[in-house]
């Protein structure tokens, strides 16, 4: 039996929404480009003739419609007078036992470094490294070739350790 509309966005939304924070560094605009997401999903769900791997799906969509939110003139208006990403918008509900040791300052370092890796960098960082998507995976979400994971996932970690330096 297929998946239901209700069943996938139980399973799926919290993650969308916390993916698409990462990428656009705003809860409003998560929450409005997670609300598309499930739009298309609403809207394809009907028309699914094969068993499919729906997670993959919701994340591609996700990944593009937030390049798309990125690529919009106005919202990079918008984004230059907006706050900084607020580390506390998208931490889990309960604080792990690293972020209850690692200082504020550090947050601030960490998340400073990782907005300003290139955006191709962030995509594949964030989905390899904080959703633990595979190699593989990533490539086809973002469509890309594996070798250019590993490449911008490379890159992305030499950027960050050379931009955090001693930190631990």
């Amino acid at each position: 039996m297929p998946p239901t509309y209700a069943d996938l966005y139980r399973e799926h939304h919290a993650r969308i929404e916390g993916l698409c924070r990462l990428l656009l560094a705003s809860a409003a605009d998560a929450e409005e480009i997670g609300q598309e997401v499930f739009l298309r999903l609403h809207r394809s769900l009907p028309r699914a003739e094969a068993p499919m791997a729906w997670g993959a799906w919701l994340t591609r969509v996700a990944v593009n419609a937030c390049r798309d939110r990125r690529r919009a003139r106005w919202w990079r208006a918008w984004r230059d007078r907006s706050d900084e990403l607020v580390e506390a918008e998208i931490a889990a509900p309960a604080p792990t036992p690293e972020e209850t040791v690692a200082s504020r300052e550090q947050h601030a370092l960490v998340w400073a470094a990782f907005r300003r890796l290139p955006t191709r960098q962030r995509e594949v960082f964030a989905l390899r490294q904080i959703e633990g998507w595979s190699t593989e995976d990533t490539a086809r979400a973002l469509g890309v070739s594996t070798g250019s994971v590993k490449r911008h996932l490379s890159r992305a970690v030499s950027k960050l350790r050379a931009m955090l330096g001693g930190l631990r």
